[in-house]
């Protein structure tokens, strides 16, 4: 009989790959390893607390914060992606969860909305609710999911100048999560990251584009 460490390497893999906060169902492994093996091989990695059972079936590699020495609260952004992704739905984040997941809203969020081309469906994680609501609706096409993000809770907030703070959290959430090692280490916008967001909304509602520039070149909105 075959030892099941190699296959638990190769998901770990996988897992740091993607780095913490990411969350995620066998299904993502399903590349790897036969679906009953993964299963197993994820169970005995959440009993050993490598990885964290967010619900039954989907895991998350917990964040850490060093100044609270503790596991930060699942990155509900990434168990919704996960679930979309195991049951192979399209999503899209609506507005005001948008405005949450970039810490735009001052309110203390408990419910978070996502379009989808799947069933309409309610999953609790903790005291949040997300849910995903049957509806008709256009992918905005971006390659990106932050810059989708982004263009979502730019909407939600409305034609308007932004102010300086909203401006700040944005450039944060960008900067956070560009995947860009030289963005990481210095934490703050570089060339490559503007262009890169500037070219993959360009085609998105013309006051939405010039608010995004107005973010990213720190010029005020005409």
């Amino acid at each position: 009989m075959s030892t099941p460490e190699p296959l638990e390497k190769n998901i770990l893999s996988r897992i740091y790959g993607h780095r913490r906060g990411w969350a995620f169902s066998k299904k993502d492994f399903s590349d790897i390893g036969e679906a009953g093996s993964i299963d197993r091989a994820l169970s005995r990695m959440a009993e050993k607390g490598v990885i964290r059972r967010v619900i039954r079936g989907l895991y998350d590699y917990p964040a850490y914060s060093k100044l609270l020495k503790k596991n930060l609260s699942p990155d509900i952004d990434q168990v919704a992606h996960a679930l979309a992704r195991k049951f192979g739905w399209q999503i899209q984040i609506s507005g005001n969860a948008a405005l949450n997941v970039m810490g735009l809203s001052t309110q203390v969020p408990t419910q978070y909305l996502y379009l989808s081309d799947g069933p309409s469906k309610t999953y609790e994680v903790g005291n949040i609710a997300i849910e995903f609501k049957k509806t008709r609706f256009t992918q905005l096409g971006l390659k990106y999911k932050a810059n989708e993000i982004l263009v979502q809770a730019i909407q939600a907030l409305g034609d308007r100048t932004l102010r300086q703070d909203e401006t700040q959290k944005i450039i944060q959430y960008l900067v956070s999560t560009s995947g860009l090692k030289d963005v990481a280490e210095n934490g703050e916008l570089n060339e490559m990251l503007i262009n890169r967001v500037l070219k993959d909304t360009q085609y998105v509602t013309s006051w939405i584009v010039s608010n995004i520039r107005q973010v990213l070149l720190n010029k005020q909105a005409p």
